[in-house]
């Protein structure tokens, strides 16, 4: 009986895990409409009060994701008051709900990676993974790959899309 042999290993394919990028990355959100006078209406002293109050060690050591999911009409102080309290706890304050902010992280450590080590590679990005990334992210990853690789993939070793192949000189 022969030994079985694992093709995917034995090539020359580099895979790219941007699932790997978000490790580590804990996002919490935090809805304003919970601090404003029936989800809707911002009463300057009823909503410093309501910041005042609100449990802000909570967030300690998280990405801290600030949206509204009402109509709510809003002045942008609102959200710098927020910024103001959860500062100290953390580890950054940004705009939008749990998904965008993951975007937002994703691609800012898309552009710490040193694409270069894929120099004239074969690159799959690997498409499967228990993490929904968005297009918005593999898009900012081909941006940062094409000017490298000598061809790059899309999904699974076993079964891939190409999606782009340098031309010939």
């Amino acid at each position: 009986m022969s030994e079985i042999v694992n093709k995917v290993k034995q090539s020359k394919l580099e895979t790219v895990d941007l699932e790997k990028l978000a490790a580590g990355i804990e996002v919490q959100e935090l809805d304003i409409k919970d601090f404003l006078f029936q989800e809707l209406i911002l009463k300057e002293k009823e909503y410093r009060e309501k910041l005042e109050q609100h449990d802000w060690s909570q967030y300690d050591g998280v990405y801290l994701a600030v949206f509204c999911s009402t109509d709510a009409i809003l002045p942008k102080w609102a959200f710098m008051l927020i910024v103001q309290y959860a500062y100290d706890y953390a580890e950054d304050v940004l705009f939008g709900n749990g998904e965008e902010v993951m975007e937002q992280l994703l691609t800012k450590k898309l552009s710490e990676v040193d694409w270069k080590q894929y120099q004239d590679k074969f690159v799959l990005l690997k498409g499967c993974s228990k993490m929904d990334i968005s297009s918005d992210v593999y898009m900012e990853a081909t941006k940062k790959l094409l000017p490298h690789v000598k061809k790059l993939m899309y999904g699974e070793a076993c079964s891939n899309v190409p999606i782009y192949r340098q031309k010939r000189s």
